[in-house]
């Protein structure tokens, strides 16, 4: 593994991923609403967004059927891209591009800038967000959704030892293989009663193949952060943004939002 992949995170993992599940599913559409909560869909009409980290592209999809004017979605695995460019294939306002988190190639040109399920797989969150930043126009809105530490301590404690030490070091495809026996199991226990929490009452009704694409997620990345509530405020306070608000999604993750000050 170079030293460029572990500062990327895991790109040609994920890569992988969205050349597998390229689908666009309906059910994305309420896991984009959850994910994006702080930024409600009226807020998408007329808007210019920029989908940073934008996989297959689902999530820039749902903000154009909202009235968004449209924007660029941005990745930096070619697989990635080729699947954006086919979910995307019906909004030729939204520019596909080649382009990494840490060297956004725009400034003050985006509404709203927004990366779902990216940031906490970097080995530098801060420096992405600050480019995220800087790529909004003064006055426009910043938004990521991120793992939550809270309700994830037993992934944390369990589940992320043996990502680190087993699945991340395994040939991509290999841990695709074994997702399916750990699929098994969860789709068990949701039949069983698993619903403690709102994550798995969403995902009870999901089809096996999608959760399956959401556990091949959790086990891919070479880097995986959960943080708590503060941590996520101080990361948004840190690239100097106003009016923050960090709201909980699914009693798991978190969606924050902030706004560039205009001076």
């Amino acid at each position: 593994m170079s030293g460029g992949s572990d500062r990327l995170g895991s790109p040609d993992r994920f890569g992988y991923e969205w050349n597998e599940y390229s689908e666009l599913r309906p059910e994305y559409e309420e896991q984009f609403r959850r994910w994006t909560v702080v930024i409600p869909e009226a807020d998408w009409k007329g808007k210019r967004f920029l989908d940073v980290g934008c996989g297959m592209g689902r999530n820039s999809h749902w903000p154009m059927t909202y009235g968004a004017a449209g924007g660029a979605s941005i990745d930096v695995d070619d697989r990635s891209l080729a699947s954006a460019r086919r979910t995307l294939a019906a909004w030729p306002a939204v520019e596909v591009q080649k382009m990494s988190a840490y060297e956004i190639g725009f400034e003050d040109a985006f509404d709203i800038a927004f990366s779902i399920g990216v940031i906490h797989h970097l080995a530098e969150p801060a420096r992405a967000l600050a480019q995220m930043v800087k790529a909004a126009k003064p006055g426009g809105r910043v938004m990521i959704w991120v793992y939550g530490y809270e309700n994830n301590e037993w992934i944390v404690r369990w589940f992320d030892p043996l990502r680190k030490l087993l699945f991340a070091r395994l040939p991509v495809g290999v841990t695709h293989f074994l997702s399916t026996v750990l699929t098994a199991i969860l789709w068990l226990l949701l039949r069983l009663g698993l619903n403690r929490l709102e994550y798995f009452r969403l995902i009870r009704g999901f089809t096996f193949r999608h959760l399956r694409s959401i556990v091949f997620d959790q086990m891919l990345p070479r880097i995986a952060n959960y943080w708590r509530r503060d941590e996520v405020e101080a990361l948004m306070k840190q690239a100097g943004l106003t009016e923050i608000r960090v709201e909980p999604v699914n009693n798991m993750s978190w969606s924050a939002v902030g706004v560039r000050p205009i001076s």
